[in-house]
């Protein structure tokens, strides 16, 4: 179980990490669009994606600093 609650941050981070840089180079939002959302748009669903990707973030912080 932990196993796959690692992968999941993981696949989490990747997700939030790409959506940032294509926001950055591209001005597109892959999170808004997978929703069918325009870009700065956000409904619940994003939401979520959002709070999990921030979560796993605090996750891989708190990893990096027990070692």
């Amino acid at each position: 179980m932990k196993r796959s609650m690692d992968l999941l941050a993981a696949v989490l981070l990747v997700v939030g990490g790409l959506n940032w840089g294509l926001v950055a180079v591209a001005k597109f939002d892959l999170v808004a669009w997978i929703f069918g959302l325009d870009f700065g748009q956000t409904n619940a669903a994003s939401r979520i994606v959002y709070g999990l990707v921030g979560l796993s973030a605090a996750k891989a912080l708190a990893f990096a600093r027990r070692r």
